[in-house]
C-alpha cells in the first residue's frame, strides 16, 4: 500500500503559478511511477502529468505542456507539480497517483484525496 497527500492548492489570479506537493508514505515510493489528473464536478477525471521512477522521463497533457512542471524527489519520497502561467480552465481538484507510467486512470493503483486549485480571471 502506498498512502498519497496531496498539499499547495489555493486561489490564485489568472498568469500566477503554484506549485502542489504529493508526500508519499507506505511502500517504497521509486518503485512507482507517479502522476496528476484532475477533475471538475460532472467532469471526467483527466489527465495532467506522469513521470517515471526515475524522474528521467516525463509527459504532459497538450493544454498544461510548456506551463506545468512535474518533478519528484525520491530522497524525499515526495512529487510536485509547478505550475505557471495559470488559466481559469485549469479550475479543478488535483489528485496525484502512484502506479505504473501512463496516461490512463488505468495505470495507477493508489490515490490522494485531492487538492483544490482555483484560478480566477
Amino acid at each position: 500500500q502506498v498512502q498519497l497527500a496531496e498539499s499547495g492548492g489555493g486561489l490564485v489570479q489568472a498568469g500566477g503559478s503554484l506549485r502542489l506537493s504529493c508526500a508519499a508514505s507506505g511502500r517504497t515510493f521509486n518503485n512507482y511511477a507517479m502522476g496528476w489528473f484532475r477533475q471538475n464536478p460532472g467532469k471526467e477525471r483527466e489527465f495532467v502529468a506522469t513521470i517515471s521512477r526515475s524522474g528521467g522521463t516525463t509527459g504532459y497533457a497538450d493544454s498544461v505542456k510548456g506551463r506545468f512542471t512535474i518533478s519528484r524527489d525520491n530522497g524525499k519520497n515526495t512529487m510536485y507539480l509547478q505550475m505557471n502561467s495559470l488559466e481559469p480552465e485549469d479550475t479543478a481538484v488535483y489528485y496525484c497517483a502512484a502506479g505504473t507510467y501512463g496516461s490512463k486512470r488505468y495505470n495507477y493503483n493508489y490515490w490522494g484525496q485531492g487538492t483544490q486549485v482555483t484560478v480566477s480571471s
